[in-house]
């Protein structure tokens, strides 16, 4: 029994080897066509690809930048003259007119002085009307008519500078606006030049912005600008209506103002805004999306659909979107143009659609 076992054990080893090695060598497995998977059909030779139609659109070009909304005008309402505080008429963020008394500083003293003044000026007139009727007779001398006639005018001068100072005693609205807080009290004595308030021109903004020194040949003047603020999603138009003349040597920057065309309520001045500075404008642009763009050594090229086969056609750009790149020549409008697989693409490859952008 034992050594009917032992024959066993040898045998199975050898018995594997052969069978490994008649499977190698068997000449019905040696170079066996591979089946093909479908019967009937041969291998397809034809690419896949999405496309797009070569159609006219609007495109923008446009500088980004960032700016600051600034009041159409803005000041700061101080006092002309010295003296005490006598009247303030205008209440704190409320709206004014142009002209209206804001401020008031006491004049009792240039009021004594302009009414002895004009008492004066109606005796010089009666002597002087006097003096003419005499000069005319040849009663009195050229001299005596003319000293007269100086005193006169002399008291007309003080009147008038009088009334300057008593006109400084005022403090008046220089246009309408938005007045600011207050900044001095009733009683209180002013000096010349001590703020008042502050007086805003808000039915108008200004958006103050800089770009980069490389765009100073544009013509900026009476370009569109659009932008947005924090505080709201609509979008806001302006017109640049100045442009700095000096470039600033530090950030290598050109200066920009444009006007807002209509005033909003959710502007106000002092906002941060983002805005794009609009440069050019087509409403008859080719646009491709980027990936269909194929760079090569000499420049560019698309790859056409010409009946149902792939052509490749060099082709000029211009301005770039984030997606989408403009086309200047090589291409019309209806143009089918493939915008995948494009590394996979010979010319005159069999090209199948599955997607129509």
């Amino acid at each position: 029994m034992f050594k009917y076992k032992r024959i066993v054990m040898i045998s199975l080893p050898l018995l594997f080897i052969g069978g490994l090695v008649a499977y190698r060598y068997w000449p019905d497995n040696a170079d066996q066509p591979e089946e093909n998977p479908m019967p009937g059909k041969a291998k397809s030779s034809t690419l896949n690809v999405q496309v797009c139609i070569a159609k006219e659109q609007k495109l923008v070009s446009s500088i980004p930048a960032v700016g600051t909304l600034l009041p159409n005008e803005e000041v700061d309402l101080t006092a002309e003259s010295a003296g005490k505080v006598v009247g303030i008429y205008f209440e704190e963020g409320s709206r004014v007119k142009k002209g209206d008394l804001l401020l008031k500083v006491d004049d009792s003293d240039l009021l004594a002085q302009h009414q002895r003044a004009s008492f004066q000026r109606k005796l010089l007139e009666e002597k002087l009307n006097r003096q003419r009727v005499l000069f005319e007779q040849e009663a009195v001398s050229r001299e005596e008519y003319d000293q007269v006639q100086t005193d006169f005018n002399m008291v007309e001068a003080d009147i008038a500078l009088l009334d300057v100072k008593i006109a400084k005693t005022e403090l008046r609205a220089p246009f309408d606006g938005l007045i600011g807080f207050r900044e001095v009290s009733l009683g209180a004595y002013l000096q010349p030049g001590v703020l008042v308030s502050r007086l805003v021109d808000d039915n108008r903004l200004k958006v103050e912005f800089s770009i980069p020194e490389k765009y100073a040949g544009l013509p900026l003047i009476n370009s569109k600008v659009s932008f947005t603020i924090e505080a709201s999603d609509k979008e806001f138009t302006a017109t640049v209506y100045a442009v700095d003349p000096r470039i600033d040597p530090e950030t290598r920057t050109i200066m920009l103002r444009a006007r807002c065309d209509r005033a909003d309520s959710r502007l106000s001045a002092g906002m941060f805004a983002r805005l794009n500075l609009i440069t050019s404008q087509s409403e008859h642009s080719i646009l491709l999306p980027t990936e269909a763009i194929v760079p090569e050594m000499g420049g560019k090229s698309v790859w056409k659909l010409v009946n149902g086969k792939a052509q490749s056609v060099p082709v000029e750009t211009g301005e770039r979107t984030d997606e989408q790149i403009e086309v200047l020549s090589g291409i019309e409008v209806g143009d089918t143009i493939i915008t995948t697989g494009l590394m996979q693409i010979r010319s005159d490859a069999s090209i199948h659609i599955t997607d129509i952008k």
